[in-house]
């Protein structure tokens, strides 16, 4: 009798165990499916954990940031995961969700961000991961609507509020007191007049510019007005007349002088610890299109990394990648993140 006690109760044991493992197994397959991880292959940056933001209304960077996060793991072993603003009842990816980014402790064990978010408002346990990075002394590397990335609109009372593009109480917010500027403007025509990167003759010979000598994308400029003098501008925005590469430049007072449209910095945070900055205006999916672009973009990571950036970065996008072009409403409905993968 005891020993056919002693087998029921192992086996029940055996079996709730068991049951367990299956339940958290299922769980952890369930929150793998909010975001999505590219393994670095073979590569310069094998064992660096880069997590990359998407999360804008307009700019696709739900489209852009994993072919960016494919490509830096295939071609250069970098281990990526993609996060996106997501609908949190039919897990679908929808850009227009401010709240909801799910995956964000991600940072944690992260080496560098990569942030394409615009006026998100993340519940402060989640900013908590967000704070808790910006002040690590890792490296950042904000695009296009990065410099308005938060803006807390509803919640003012929380404590992340000062994170917003208007903050006064930490001026301009993280566009402004992280990556050097805060939303300004429109500084070229939008959809009217796109965006020449003209390379900084001064700093030509940056390592984030090797190999870089065409850039060009159907943005428009944006207008700049706070970046602090001890930046370093590597690209000024020639505006153009019309919406193809080879249209020529507006005349007058729009290029005299060109606006910055890629930057390099330093911010110490709350703990004093040093951050190399890397921020463009550009990066729109459609912009993304520009092989050089994509190269100064990878090179930005070597370099914020401390890993020697290439002669020539391989850029080739890894499989398809035909990027809807931008505006509000645009997105592509129905997307879950593992169809990005």
């Amino acid at each position: 009798m005891r020993c056919n006690l002693l087998t029921f109760c192992v086996r029940t044991s055996l079996a709730i165990v068991l049951t367990l493992i299956s339940v958290t197994a299922a769980v952890r397959a369930a929150e793998s499916d909010l975001w999505v991880h590219y393994e670095g292959k073979e590569g310069p940056g094998k064992g660096k954990r880069i997590v990359l933001i998407a999360g804008d209304e307009e700019y696709r960077s739900e489209e852009a940031l994993p072919m960016l996060g494919r490509l830096l793991a295939a071609h250069h072993g970098f281990d990526c995961t993609v996060l996106f603003s997501l609908n949190p009842d039919t897990g679908e990816i929808d850009p227009e969700n401010q709240t909801n980014i799910p995956g964000i402790a991600a940072l944690d064990d992260a080496d560098m961000m990569i942030i394409a978010t615009r006026f998100r408002e993340l519940p402060d346990a989640d900013m908590e991961h967000v704070d808790a990075f910006v002040n690590s002394g890792k490296p950042i590397l904000g695009l296009r609507t990065a410099t308005h990335a938060f803006n807390y609109s509803r919640n003012k009372d929380s404590k992340f509020a000062k994170y917003s593009f208007n903050s006064r109480a930490w001026l301009g917010g993280f566009g402004q007191q992280v990556l050097g500027d805060t939303w300004i403007s429109h500084h070229g025509h939008h959809k009217v007049e796109s965006t020449r990167g003209v390379i900084n003759e001064s700093l030509k010979d940056h390592p984030i510019l090797r190999g870089v000598k065409d850039v060009w994308g159907p943005t428009d400029v944006y207008g700049i007005r706070n970046l602090p003098s001890d930046s370093q501008v590597l690209l000024y925005g020639q505006v153009l007349t019309g919406m193809k590469p080879e249209d020529p430049p507006v005349a007058g007072e729009k290029n005299e002088p060109m606006m910055p449209i890629f930057w390099v910095r330093e911010f110490t945070g709350a703990k004093d610890k040093t951050s190399k900055v890397i921020c463009t205006t550009m990066g729109a999916s459609v912009d993304l299109l520009c092989d050089d672009l994509r190269r100064a973009l990878v090179n930005s990571c070597y370099w914020a990394l401390d890993l020697d950036v290439p002669a020539l970065a391989n850029v080739e996008i890894v499989g398809e990648y035909n990027p809807t072009f931008y505006g509000f409403g645009s997105y592509q409905k129905g997307k879950k993140p593992a169809d990005w993968k």
